[in-house]
Formats: structure tokens, sequence, C-alpha cells
């Protein structure tokens, strides 16, 4: 039995080793014996093992392989439980040994014999097993590969049954407070924005009759009370509305100690690092809390385009409005792949945005923002797809004051600095954070952007994000009537991680 283990085992079994073997000692013992029988049975003990071999090759196994994942994306830390299903073409009474191939960060990988225990009664063989992921990627689940024997028992053949499934992972978010924008446009009732609308009884403004307007418009108390015709004018509360910035630059978030090391944190083999990842959480947090407040949310990158316009998870890159239900899922979902990108490079579609009269009107406006809070001696040289330039700069302008500004940036440089404290007027209210390894080599950056009016601060990968967050109403250098207001230290804030939100 020894000899036989050692023997190869990709093709035949132990038995079908101990065939052969057996084979070659009849076949010398007819030989040496001159005895027929023997060489009839050592022809017939040669003959099975190829044949069985020769079956296995000729004759495909077919199976019906499907997989559901429960739920079909999942949280970082989280677990979703996978339903495998395979079913046979060909029914067969043999069992089939079967594996779940995985990637190696889940650790070992499923085991299984086909049929299961308890099918169908369609012949549906049904397994589970569990899944949890401490990194946010899309991880590839399959194929499953089964080992065929024949009947004998002497021969083997290795298949690979059915496809992959990608499982999207996507980054938690965190809990935050919601006093950095109690001083912006929100539905919390702090500043309501009105505009004509359906309807509402609790909700009414009255004008003068004009002709054409129902009488069935006409507010009597109102009429009675003007002595004359006065008729319902209904509004409602606006959607309120947010702009969200990302830096995705390689340049920006690959340049600390730890980076240096660790050239793929997660696992997940995107081009990431840990102060990235910090960003992701924490434009994961911030989107879900304006969601979730009931915000448009405007999602850009470092030049102007689409956030998500390069996430391979993402499942419309191209929209840069995110509002309604499902909205939060959808940046979850293209959160899950986006990884960083080179310095630069043209975006598609640009050139249809150039000669546009709103684009015209936003460079006047972008203009006297510059002269307002750039030294003259310092202005930069803008371009138009470099990072925080032209096309940035004019898409904000076109939504001026329309809600609060939030910029999710990396290691930018002063230069970079300048350029972005221009849109410091485009929001209702302005706020930075800085993700950096060394928070204090930021501090030049976030002068600049103080001084222009944003809530700014800078944080290490380690650093608590909610409390960083809740320190930002208070991180700003000028206030918008030009008096001085203390600014906090912007080191890390070390502590544990909250618990995250969505299933255990």
């Amino acid at each position: 039995m020894a000899l036989l283990d050692r023997l190869p085992s990709r093709v035949l079994t132990a038995r079908g080793w101990g065939f052969v073997l057996t084979a070659v000692l009849a076949l010398l013992a007819a030989q040496i014996l001159g005895r027929r029988d023997l060489l009839y049975v050592g022809i017939l003990l040669a003959v099975l093992p190829v044949a069985s071999v020769l079956v296995l090759k000729l004759v495909k196994p077919r199976f019906t392989v499907s997989r559901r994942f429960q739920p079909q994306s999942m949280e970082i830390g989280s677990t979703t439980t996978v339903t495998l299903s395979l079913t046979a073409t060909v029914a067969g009474g043999a069992s089939i040994a079967m594996e779940e191939q995985l990637p190696a960060r889940f650790g070992q990988a499923p085991q299984f014999t086909y049929p299961s225990r308890n099918p169908t009664r369609e012949g549906v063989s049904l397994y589970e097993y569990r899944l949890r992921s401490t990194s946010r990627g899309v991880y590839a689940i399959g194929p499953v590969t089964a080992e065929f024997t024949d009947p004998f028992g002497l021969g083997k053949s290795r298949h690979v049954l059915g496809g992959v499934d990608d499982l999207v992972v996507t980054p938690a978010p965190l809990e935050l407070l919601a006093s950095p924008l109690s001083g912006s446009r929100g539905s919390d009732g702090l500043a309501a924005t009105r505009r004509q609308a359906n309807p509402s009884d609790d909700d009414v403004m009255t004008r003068e009759y004009r002709h054409g307007d129902s009488m069935r418009r006409v507010h009597w108390a109102a009429t009675a009370r003007h002595s004359e015709l006065m008729v319902r004018q209904e509004e409602s509360v606006t959607t309120p509305q947010a702009t969200l910035l990302m830096d995705q630059r390689h340049s920006t978030f690959t340049g600390g100690f730890t980076a240096a090391f660790t050239g793929d944190p997660g696992g997940n083999g995107l081009s990431t690092s840990p102060t990235f990842e910090w960003a992701v959480t924490a434009v994961m947090s911030i989107s879900a809390h304006l969601l979730e407040r009931n915000y448009a949310l405007r999602f850009l990158d470092h030049q102007g385009a689409p956030a998500l316009l390069h996430s391979p998870s993402a499942p419309f890159p191209t929209d840069e409005e995110h509002h309604g239900q499902g909205a939060v899922a959808g940046i979850a979902e293209g959160l899950a792949a986006l990884e960083l990108g080179p310095e630069g490079g043209r975006r598609p579609g640009s050139e249809a945005r150039a000669g546009s009269s709103a684009l015209r009107a936003g460079e006047a406006v972008r203009s006297a923002a510059r002269n307002l809070h750039r030294p003259s001696a310092e202005t930069p040289q803008h371009t138009a797809h470099a990072a925080f330039g032209d096309d940035l700069l004019d898409k904000l302008a076109g939504n001026r004051h329309r809600g609060p500004l939030i910029a999710v940036l990396g290691t930018i440089t002063s230069e970079e600095a300048r350029s972005l404290a221009s849109a410091a007027d485009y929001g209702s209210a302005s706020y930075a954070l800085i993700a950096t390894e060394r928070p204090g080599d930021a501090q030049r950056q976030l002068a600049i952007l103080r001084e222009a009016g944003w809530h700014a601060t800078a944080a290490s990968p380690s650093a608590h994000l909610t409390a960083v967050w809740g320190g930002l109403e208070s991180a700003v250098g000028t206030t918008s009537a030009g008096k001085s207001s203390p600014a906090p230290s912007t080191g890390s804030v070390r502590g544990s991680r909250p618990t995250t939100r969505g299933p255990a």
C-alpha cells in the first residue's frame, strides 16, 4: 500500500494502480511459465484501467450550478449566506466529491458530496455556507471543482462545473453627528427652502386673485381680512442639496510610512492604502448621513467627473446625482471596488461642456471668488483637467449656494489647497477632511483653506471618524463675517472604532 500511495493519483486511483501492477506481474508470469490463462488475465487487468480513463475523458459531466447570496452584497464585518444549487443533467447513483473555489482570504474552501442527503423533488442538491470579509472589494466565488470516478473506481477525472459569481463587499458607514451641518439647509426645519408645489393644508400662502384662477382656490378667511379676493398659493419644502468631493489620486494617498510596507492592505487586489481606506469610509459615512436626511447628493471626484466613473462595481458609473431610495446602496456598491487612479487625465464628455453658457457664467463667478480669496502674487494657473481645476470649479459655480460642500482629500499641496480654497463660496457651508498619516504636516494647507472660509481638519487613518466629524464645525480660521475663531488641533483622534451599521 505504501508503494501505491507514492504513485501518481491524478489519473488512476490506488485500485487502478493495483490493477496495473497486477497486470504486469501476470504478464511476466505468463511469459515465464508459458500459461495462456495468465496472459488473458494480465491483458484484462491492463485494459480495464485504460478503458476507465478513456471513458472519463470522453464522457463530460453536465451539471447546472447556481449561487445565491443573502444579502446580495454585504458590508465589511457582516456575513452573507451562500446557497449553492447543483443539478445533474443525467442522473447517476455514484457519490461525487466536490469543492467550491474561494479566494484565499476566506479561508478553507467548503467541501461536499453530490448528491446531498436531502435533495429536492426536482433532484436539486442544495448546500449552504457563510462568508465574512474585513475588507471591501469584489470577490469571485466559484467555480465548483468535482472529482469523478468510473463505476469500478479505477480512474479519476477532475472537472470544473459552472462559472463564478461576484460577491460585492461594501464599506460600512459609521454613525455621524448632525452638528457639522446645523447651519446648512436641510430637512430638519432649521433653514427650510420653499418652492411652488402641490397643495398642502399645513403649508399654504395666499396671493391676489388673477384671471383664470379656479374659484375652488379662493381663501375666504384671507379675502375677508384683506377686503379683496385672495387665492391659495401652495408651497412645500424643497429637497435639500449637498455636494461631496472625493480625491482619488494615487500620489495623495500613498506617500506615508505605512503605505511603503503595505501594498494591498485589504488583500482585495485593489490599488489602495490605509489613508485611502479611511477616506472611503468617511465618504460612505457622509453619503449615508446626508441621503438618510433626504439630501440630493452630488458626488464628484477631484476633476469634476462623476466620482464613481472608474469603479467597476458601480451600478450606474456615469451618475453624479444621487437621491431617493436605493441611493445609499448604489454609492456603497460603487465604493466597493473604487481604487486609486493616476494623477490626471482627460475625462470623457468634457468637450461637450466647454461651450455652454452656464460654464461662461460660472467662469465669471469663479474669477470673482479667486480675486477675493487669493493674494495676487500667489494666484495659481488653472488647467481644465487638473485636480481642482476649471472643470470642477465650473460645476461648483453652477450650483452656487445650493447646499453644503464637503471635500474628502488626501495630502494635497499648497497650490492645490489654493485652487480648492476659491470654491469656499460655492456652498452654503464648506467642509474639508484631509486624510494623511502625518496630520501635522498639513498645517499650511489647512491654514489656506480656513482663511478662505472652509471648515477644515486633518486626520490620520487611526483617527476616530465620528470625533473628527463632530469637531469639524469649529475647525475654521475665519468666519464668514471676518471674525477669527479658534481652530482645534488637527492631529489624529485615537480611539476604538464604533460599531458599524448594518447586519452583524
